[in-house]
């Protein structure tokens, strides 16, 4: 992979953990997550003006995704109540990068050198691995994180082959948080007004650097998928776990297992393997 894309891939790896482990660390995670997804879609519409509009032939795509990230944005909240970030996390982010690989394959005509499926594979083993490390009361792995791991492929591969019909990343970026923000926060605003109002009093900081981090994060994504393989870019990005691993560790004072640093170095090293091939 060519270093900018795989630069700008792990930057946006950074972001993406940030803004997650934001939403884990609030009181409400619903209302968090309103503020993030609804700063991020303020932020993306003061700045649409000064973009180039998307192509229309991106468009259905566009509105597609906006409909998996209003899903996405649902689960993530709703599984962040009932899982530790450690646990959720991992198993979001790992189904992903498999499922976008394939079909990167069969729709996209991407074929990846051995190395490369290597680095794939590597990431999305180590991945898995934190998972099974941290079972709340003897549980299995949670089903809405493994539900919102086949969102997450969904999107990435819509927005894949939308954002390389735009002609312009940041205008896409732009436009599916500036939806996707009006609609989340309308219908928090119809279902809860009193409680977002309230919370947004208290909580708005918080909510405009997660929105940042969100919109930075996905689209430079975005831009990497249009100088990069999707299933090279996708997995990637997943060096996103070990940061989030590490917040929830440092920050939010979960626990460090020797099996979380076995899945660490299996990340690391697949992502040096995708660099090289």
């Amino acid at each position: 992979m060519d270093l900018t894309a795989f630069t700008i891939v792990l930057f946006a790896a950074v972001l993406h953990a940030s803004w997650n482990a934001i939403v884990k660390g609030t009181e409400d995670k619903t209302l968090t997550t309103v503020l993030v997804i609804g700063a991020a879609g303020g932020v993306s519409a003061c700045m649409l003006p000064f973009c180039p509009l998307p192509g229309s032939s991106s468009w259905p795509f566009l509105l597609a995704s906006v409909l998996l990230q209003i899903l996405y944005c649902v689960l993530v909240a709703r599984t962040y109540h009932v899982s530790d970030i450690s646990v959720a996390y991992p198993v979001m982010r790992g189904v992903p990068p498999l499922i976008v690989a394939v079909c990167g394959v069969l729709y996209f005509d991407e074929f990846l050198s051995v190395s490369g499926w290597a680095g794939v594979g590597l990431i999305s083993a180590g991945i898995l691995m934190f998972a099974p490390s941290r079972r709340r009361n003897g549980g299995g792995v949670p089903p809405l994180a493994l539900l919102n791991g086949c969102v997450i492929a969904a999107y990435t591969l819509i927005d894949a082959a939308g954002v390389r019909l735009s002609e312009s990343p940041i205008g896409y970026t732009l436009w599916i948080y500036a939806l996707t923000g009006s609609v989340f926060v309308g219908w928090a605003a119809a279902t809860r007004f009193g409680e977002l109002r309230s919370y947004t009093a208290r909580y708005w900081h918080v909510g405009l650097i997660g929105g940042i981090g969100a919109v930075g994060s996905y689209g430079l994504v975005l831009w990497a998928m249009t100088l990069a393989p999707v299933a090279m870019v996708a997995a990637l990005r997943e060096v996103s776990i070990p940061v989030g691993a590490l917040i929830g560790v440092l920050v939010l004072g979960e626990k460090f297992t020797i099996g979380k640093l076995f899945a660490i170095c299996g990340i690391v090293t697949g992502a040096l393997m995708i660099r090289m091939s």
